[in-house]
């Protein structure tokens, strides 16, 4: 197999502590998502800086301190030996095999890719919701206090082993702390950023209000 699916999953989540182990479809957020990914035919591991998170899955990588989900990812990969690697966030219960196939396959085009959806009118205005601007199938930018953008960015990316392995040696821009979301250091260090649309009526789990929408939507 070329490419390695990674899930970086941290329990000290600033805006929801221990949301990797909160309940989703009867089992932690984190294997949910876990088994998602196992549909693929790609490896998948789970990357985390704590016990209870890895008890909960068959494959994990205990990680040390990192900035962000990208330099776990980047500090993982230097025992693997996989051509290109996909992060797929651990709090996207909602993520599909077809939106991680659809990842890999604009790797061909760019080194870093990443996938975005159209925005509901009502999470415009949410700073917990990542906004993207774009040319055509290019991030040139994301931001979560933007408003009035209907490009919703998802957490999923993919990376190829060269990018990958650049990323902790990449100078860390303002940028990246204000807004606190690591793919500005691509930009702001000359990266290009692939970007592909995908249909998604799904949550990302950032707040415990989130994970409540998520079972609102998904108890019928």
């Amino acid at each position: 197999m070329k490419t390695a699916i990674l899930i970086p999953a941290r329990y000290q989540s600033s805006r929801y502590p221990g949301k990797m182990l909160a309940e989703v479809n009867g089992k932690p957020l984190i294997r949910h998502v876990f088994d998602i990914c196992n549909q693929t035919d790609h490896h998948v591991t789970v990357l985390t800086d704590h016990e209870d998170i890895a008890k909960q899955v068959p494959n994990f990588v205990m990680t040390g301190e990192a900035d962000n989900g990208t330099e776990r990812c980047c500090d993982a990969m230097q025992g693997m030996g996989f051509k290109q690697y996909v992060n797929v966030q651990g709090d996207m219960p909602d993520i599909t095999p077809e939106m991680i196939e659809k990842c890999i396959e604009h790797l061909s085009k760019y080194s870093v890719t990443t996938l975005y959806t159209t925005m509901p009118k009502e999470k415009q205005n949410d700073p917990n919701t990542v906004k993207m601007i774009r040319a055509k199938d290019q991030a040139l930018w994301f931001g979560r206090g933007m408003t009035g953008y209907g490009d919703w960015h998802l957490g999923i990316y993919g990376y190829s082993a060269t990018a990958l392995r650049m990323y902790k040696k990449l100078e860390i821009p303002d940028e990246e702390h204000i807004e606190k979301l690591e793919q500005l250091r691509w930009l702001k260090n000359g990266w290009q950023i692939g970007c592909l649309n995908v249909n998604f009526n799904g949550v990302e789990i950032n707040t415990p209000e989130d994970l409540e929408e998520w079972h609102n939507k998904n108890s019928h």
